[in-house]
């Protein structure tokens, strides 16, 4: 018993030692297992706030999947810095907070299974539109950042068809735009809230399902203003203390969309029954801590789908049937659909 006792302590240490090997001395390198009889690993590498005098590219184990390497104060990202052994089978990469001004052309050109990379809270303003090209990139994390002006034309060169989630909010835009050019930009998910966007920006084409607007200073919504947009099924306009109207046939294209938050936006004061125009699949709409008090009486013949509404600071409305009376002539029993409010006196 005692023997098996050692070498099972053994193979312990070995699996130990062999999770640390190649591992640099300011980096902490742990092996992870997983699947039937653990027939699976992978290694997770944290080197957060290395020495300053550290050189780079930090050596790896030649396995590494997830590598941490935020708040290093890196600098402009060279094409050498992400080039040594280990990173090429990297799936996740954090370059955060590591003051990147500059990313070269072929800085991320080795990292050809990454998934997911973080480049938040640093200091670009623009990125060269071939430096993702290649990777089979799933989500980018680009928030907190100094841009004032992005192509989206830079996810055109991305492989494997998969869709990519994309986050830019928390930076100084004022304008984001595409051109296509015949290629096809499979971005699913967009936040460009909280920067300095004045209107709508065209995004027409992209097979955007997720789209945040929020916390820009918006102050009007123009008609046909989401033109292209059939496949998004949620969108996020709150926070916009500035908005203060929404043309009619402001979201016509949008025929997927389900939720549509308009919450918040004090200045909004009103929406015209034609505003929702459109809007065939809509399921939830909020319109909590906004100037709007009431809704068109019609609001259930131009919302077929809706099924709950907030409005104000508390109140929400769900779509019930109200029982009817019996119809001598056809014979059956009339529903009439209404939309049931937890305060009484609300304007529907």
């Amino acid at each position: 018993m005692a023997l098996l006792l050692w070498l099972g302590l053994s193979l312990l240490a070995a699996v130990q030692a062999s999770a640390v090997k190649n591992c640099h001395p300011g980096c902490h390198c742990e092996v992870e297992s997983f699947g039937l009889f653990d027939s699976f690993s992978l290694t997770r590498v944290d080197c957060r706030e290395l020495s300053p005098s550290t050189s780079m590219p930090v050596p790896i184990p030649l396995d590494t999947a997830h590598l941490d390497l935020s708040s290093n104060t890196m600098g402009p990202l060279s094409d050498t810095m992400l080039a040594g052994p280990g990173y090429t089978t990297l799936v996740s990469l954090d370059l955060s907070n590591n003051h990147i001004t500059k990313v070269s052309p072929n800085a991320l050109s080795k990292l050809r299974y990454l998934e997911t990379l973080d480049l938040s809270h640093n200091s670009l303003q623009s990125l060269p539109l071939n430096c993702f090209s290649g990777l089979p990139l799933a989500e980018v994390d680009l928030s907190h950042n100094s841009f004032q002006e992005f192509d989206m034309d830079v996810f055109a060169a991305k492989v494997n068809g998969e869709p990519v989630s994309v986050d830019l909010s928390y930076n100084k835009l004022v304008s984001v735009f595409t051109t296509l050019h015949g290629r096809v930009l499979l971005v699913q998910s967009l936040n460009l809230s909280a920067n300095q966007l004045q209107s709508v920006p065209s995004l027409a084409g992209l097979p955007l399902r997720y789209l945040n607007l929020d916390f820009n200073p918006i102050t009007h919504i123009k008609e046909g203003a989401f033109p292209q947009l059939k496949d998004v099924v949620y969108l996020s306009i709150s926070g916009l203390h500035e908005l203060q109207q929404i043309e009619p046939n402001s979201f016509k294209g949008l025929q997927s969309l389900q939720v549509l938050d308009l919450s918040n936006n004090p200045k909004l004061k009103s929406l015209s029954p034609a505003v929702f125009s459109g809007l065939d699949s809509l399921q939830e709409l909020n319109l909590s801590g906004s100037g709007v008090a009431s809704l068109p009486t019609n609001i259930l013949t131009d919302l077929p789908s809706i099924k709950s509404i907030t409005l104000g600071q508390n109140t929400h409305c769900w779509r019930t049937q109200k029982q009817g009376q019996f119809h001598r002539q056809m014979g059956q029993v009339q529903h009439n659909e209404v939309l049931n409010c937890n305060v009484e006196g609300v304007v529907l």
